[in-house]
């Protein structure tokens, strides 16, 4: 007897082939999984590469300019989720967005893999362009792979993150074990090959994934969606070929860039884009009212996120120069990378996300409401930094403190990421469901290039003094959220 099917995606309703949920979430999970092996692998040992000394065949960068590139550079690969998701709803579909997507960031790494600065940084714009395709139209899919009412939803966009874990977890120990001990290039070689066996896995399991994604979602005014995609188009145009232009210059040694402009340039675009972003949201958008009041929970949501990954997102810049220069790097007499560290926050959540996914469902109706989730996740990340005041003293301190530190970061992260994600898929309006995954990695961009800004005054700030901030501003700002619980669940009409 066939099964029903989702009207919407030709899937199978009782589609329970891959732990309980949907075959078409194994496509995703492992797309993921090998994007983000590619990503934190590479991540791990940006900055520790760029600080390292010309001699150890590193950039030789001052950690000032290192965290402004590192800063740049993050909040740029989740800034491009925005223009990534509107040409996914508006142009080309979320599956053909994350093919093309993933090929740009293998291509980026492994020009990255080329010993010249000029492959360096054009390896690094390449991630950016294809991690702007690829990372939110995947996890807008995961979303479509269920019903309205599916109470699997929560579960499985928490077995996703551990997808996404287990190449976080991977990717620091063996591309930062090459990068640090053998060669820095085949490190990030390595993040390049995770990538194109990522690709590999997506194309060939795209059979589990039913409709889901093939087309542009359609649009409510063809007429001004045309006019969209034409300036989409004219604007991609116009910065690309300033790009191409940029690079071609810099390689013919004509032009010569300026990193720290082009890092404070990078801030004044980000904060324009916020808040050209929201203006948009509320007062161009034909919203029903029901729509707008859940768009006004997204802003507020987005505000909290974005102090969260504010502090989170200092793992791979102020957290791993921590690890670098005033943490004991020795276990038995064997000198281990500091990038290894990077693996904490993984290995944490392989083996609490199940408790997690496994606690949302057993709550039932009692399950904290996403605000509160929120309120919880910001104090445990300010903890995080709290326990590190006493001991940030300049010399080397034992390991151990990082790693309680990295399980507070954890357990914030669980109370607010996966939860966020699938927020936003249940409080986006449907015809721009990729753009609103977008403005949920546009938090995450803000909150990069903040703690990329923090790392590059690492060495002239006193560095209790500089946890104290990073720690009183997320716990007060946990505090605040706990008082909005209630207006913002009124706000989120029924959205738990």
């Amino acid at each position: 007897m066939a099964l029903p099917q989702h009207a919407a995606h030709g899937l199978p309703a009782a589609d329970t082939g891959f732990f309980g949920h949907p075959r078409g979430l194994s496509t995703l999970f492992f797309t993921e999984m090998w994007e983000r092996f590619s990503y934190y692998g590479m991540r791990a040992l940006l900055i520790l590469f760029m600080i390292a000394p010309v001699s150890q065949k590193g950039l030789g960068f001052p950690i000032s300019k290192a965290g402004a590139i590192y800063g740049l550079y993050t909040a740029m690969v989740y800034l491009l989720s925005l223009p990534g998701g509107w040409m996914a709803d508006r142009l080309i579909g979320q599956r053909r967005s994350v093919l093309y997507g993933g090929i740009l960031i293998a291509m980026g790494h492994y020009s990255l893999a080329i010993p010249d600065i000029r492959t360096f940084y054009l390896g690094l714009v390449l991630i950016v362009l294809g991690t702007g395709g690829l990372k939110p139209n995947v996890s807008t899919m995961v979303g479509k792979l269920y019903g309205d009412n599916d109470h699997r939803r929560d579960a499985g966009f928490s077995l996703f993150y551990m997808g996404i874990n287990i190449g976080a977890l991977t990717a620091p120990l063996l591309c930062g074990y090459l990068g640090e001990k053998i060669n820095w290039h085949l490190g990030f070689a390595l993040a390049g090959v995770g990538m194109t066996l990522g690709l590999i896995q997506y194309v060939l399991g795209g059979r589990y994934l039913g409709e889901i994604g093939l087309r542009p979602v359609a649009a409510a005014d063809p007429i001004r969606a045309q006019k969209q995609k034409r300036y989409f188009l004219l604007g991609t145009g116009i910065v690309g070929t300033l790009i191409f232009a940029a690079f071609t210059l810099s390689f013919a040694g004509l032009l010569n860039i300026d990193i720290a402009e082009v890092g404070d340039a990078g801030g004044v675009i980000l904060s324009v884009t916020v808040l050209c972003v929201f203006s948009w949201i509320f007062l161009a958008g034909k919203w029903t009212k029901v729509e707008r009041r859940r768009l006004l929970a997204i802003l507020i949501l987005f505000i909290a996120a974005c102090l969260f990954w504010a502090a989170y997102e200092q793992a791979g810049s102020t957290l791993n120069l921590f690890a670098d220069k005033n943490t004991r790097l020795t276990l038995l007499g064997y000198a281990y990378p500091a990038s290894w560290f990077q693996s904490l926050n993984s290995l944490y959540i392989l083996a609490l996300a199940p408790f997690f996914a496994w606690l949302w469902v057993w709550l039932g109706p009692k399950d904290p409401s996403s605000p509160a989730k929120f309120a919880a996740g910001l104090v445990f990340v300010g903890l995080g930094f709290a326990i590190l005041i006493p001991v940030a003293t300049g010399a080397r301190v034992s390991p151990l403190w990082l790693i309680l530190t990295y399980l507070l970061h954890t357990i914030g992260e669980l109370l607010l990421s996966p939860v966020g994600l699938s927020a936003m898929t249940k409080l986006a309006p449907a015809r721009v469901a990729s753009l609103m995954m977008g403005v949920w990695f546009l938090a995450d961009s803000v909150g990069n290039y903040i703690g990329g800004r923090v790392a590059s005054v690492y060495n002239t700030f006193p560095l209790p003094e500089l946890f104290a901030i990073v720690a009183g501003f997320t716990i007060l700002a946990g505090l605040v959220m706990a008082v909005l619980i209630r207006p913002i669940k009124k706000l989120m009409e029924g959205v738990n």
